[in-house]
């Protein structure tokens, strides 16, 4: 599984790709009495300091097909963190789990802000690695990828953050000039989990606050279609053809954040 997942991935992110030096270093941390274990991932081959991004996995938390992904995306570009916002003793194994564990986070908001935001701060100071901390962003992945929204609404300092087909929703919606990160949103125009009612209240949402941000719904596409390690059915399917449209936008949005830091 883990071979085909770097395959499907090394497709969506050509020419890019590049691991000969990929090192990872695990970072134990408290988060309000929470023990946490995130992952550094970055190419040390190349001594230059580059940007930087939290990556917040699917629903299914810190694992290894998370961890090569974060490696297939970083290549020389980025450093990332793949972050951990459940704690180091909850590792999902399947399904059932996963919904239990991010339901419990869903449910507290604010506990899941002060997560995503110690993984960012973690990925700032994180020593020995080419960090450049003036171009921070982040990314997430369905759960990971409402968790990442979390994180602007939050107002963290960061250029920009990309949900890649994640939850719209939230409890606790930006304010007016708080959010300082710009926003890409991509969805899949065909995914179930996010309606669109869920779409209209994020949009103005998103608007009222005076956010840099975009909406982009790929045709086609279900939920899931980034990731070819979640392809569980019609509802939650891999699309080679949006992933890479969606990496390619992901990359674009992120050569202009940092372009103005």
């Amino acid at each position: 599984m883990r071979k085909l997942l770097s395959l499907a991935l090394a497709a969506a992110l050509l020419p890019t790709l590049a691991q000969a030096g990929m090192t990872t270093r695990t970072l134990s941390y408290d988060v309000e009495g929470t023990m946490v274990e995130s992952v550094l991932v970055f190419d040390d081959a190349v001594a230059t300091k580059r940007p930087a991004l939290v990556m917040v996995p699917n629903w299914m938390g810190v694992n290894a097909a998370q961890v090569e992904k974060a490696k297939a995306i970083a290549g020389q570009d980025y450093v990332i963190l793949v972050a951990d916002v459940y704690g180091k003793v909850t590792r999902p194994t399947n399904a059932d789990e996963a919904g239990k564990a991010a339901g419990a986070m869903y449910a507290d908001r604010a506990a899941l802000r002060a997560r995503v935001n110690a993984a960012l701060d973690q990925l700032a100071s994180a020593k020995d690695a080419p960090v450049d901390a003036a171009k921070l962003g982040a990314i997430g992945f369905c759960f990971g990828g409402a968790t990442a929204l979390e994180l602007a609404r939050s107002g963290a300092d960061i250029a920009g953050v990309v949900s890649f087909h994640g939850n719209l929703a939230t409890d606790l919606p930006a304010q007016a000039g708080a959010v300082k990160a710009k926003v890409l949103a991509l969805n899949g125009a065909d995914d179930t989990y996010v309606p669109t009612e869920q779409i209209n209240a994020f949009n103005k949402e998103m608007q009222s606050a005076g956010i840099d941000w975009q909406f982009v719904n790929l045709g086609g596409a279900v939920h899931c279609f980034a990731e070819p390690d979640q392809n569980n059915g019609p509802g939650c399917a891999y699309n080679e053809r949006a992933a890479k449209r969606a990496f390619r936008m992901m990359r674009d949005f992120f050569a202009e954040a940092f372009a103005s830091q």
